[in-house]
């Protein structure tokens, strides 16, 4: 198979949405959907449902989703490999899925404006994995969001988030200054990935005996999921959210902070001017 179709399919599947993948591809719908309908006439099989609500995928997609996932990690852990044996620097950044488009768009070209010596890419994972690809070794460096287990991993704060909870605007707690989640723990909420990081997911979900509702692996399921399946959500107060859904402050948890993480030590100067950079890229906009 086609590791660009793989990538194309994966980001489709993340975003369930061709024209959110399509942004974050950086390419137009036309020829993303038309990369889909070649890998599926290429196995066989069809791999998503395209609703009104957007893409739901097949059994035969979520098998291919899981497994693509882990081919696609293994192929950028192979390209680290190889460059380092050849002594060319390369920086992989890691960042959830949701926040690799403005990264990408502010960061990283930034970065590449100031230090054009050295390579840098991008390394998007899911909501399992806080450390963004830090723990795995799939990554150098990475931008993600507290709290997560932080052992072996430094930080430092680019900017403090408050959180919000994420609902619908017809739903009747719509209309309240605030909330708090301790109060609502009866309502279904999302879940994340099993062994997800267990201060991550306290942090952004809700108490263990909390009635569970489906498991998400990105925040765009997660709104989608608060959109259609009336499932509640938190989200850092300045995510940007589709028509129809409201973000309302949480009144019992602290703020998250958004911070570049590196393994300990750190001994790389390529590592730390790409610290030096978001430094200076997240002070402008403070």
């Amino acid at each position: 198979m086609d590791l660009r179709l793989l990538r194309y399919f994966v980001a489709v599947a993340e975003e369930r949405h061709v024209g959110r993948a399509a942004s974050r591809l950086h390419m137009t719908q036309p020829p993303l959907s038309r990369a889909i309908r070649q890998l599926e006439e290429h196995l066989g099989v069809v791999l998503m449902e395209r609703t009104l609500r957007g893409i739901t995928l097949t059994a035969a997609g979520t098998t291919l989703y899981d497994g693509a996932r882990a081919v696609l990690e293994q192929v950028d852990r192979l390209e680290h490999q190889v460059l380092a044996a050849a002594g060319a620097r390369h920086l992989v950044v890691g960042t959830l899925a949701d926040a690799a488009e403005r990264l990408g768009r502010v960061l990283v070209d930034e970065f590449r404006r100031r230090h054009p010596e050295i390579g840098i890419s991008i390394h998007e994972v899911d909501l399992g994995d806080p450390s963004a690809g830090l723990r795995s070794h799939l990554v150098d460096v990475a931008v993600t969001r507290t709290p997560f287990a932080d052992n072996g991993i430094s930080t430092h704060r680019l900017r403090t988030e408050a959180v919000g909870m994420v609902v619908r605007d017809d739903d009747p707690l719509a209309g309240r200054e605030s909330v708090r989640v301790a109060e609502l723990a009866d309502r279904t909420w999302v879940r994340l990935p099993t062994g997800t990081d267990d201060l991550w997911c306290r942090y952004w979900t809700v108490a263990p005996d909390a009635t569970a509702g489906p498991v998400m692996r990105t925040i765009q399921e997660c709104l989608q999921s608060v959109m259609w399946n009336g499932t509640y959500a938190l989200a850092p107060l300045d995510q940007q959210l589709p028509e129809g859904l409201t973000l309302l402050p949480v009144d019992d948890r602290p703020p998250s902070h958004l911070v570049v993480a590196w393994r300990t030590p750190m001994h790389d100067p390529a590592i730390q001017a790409f610290i030096d950079v978001a430094s200076d890229v997240f002070s402008d906009e403070r």
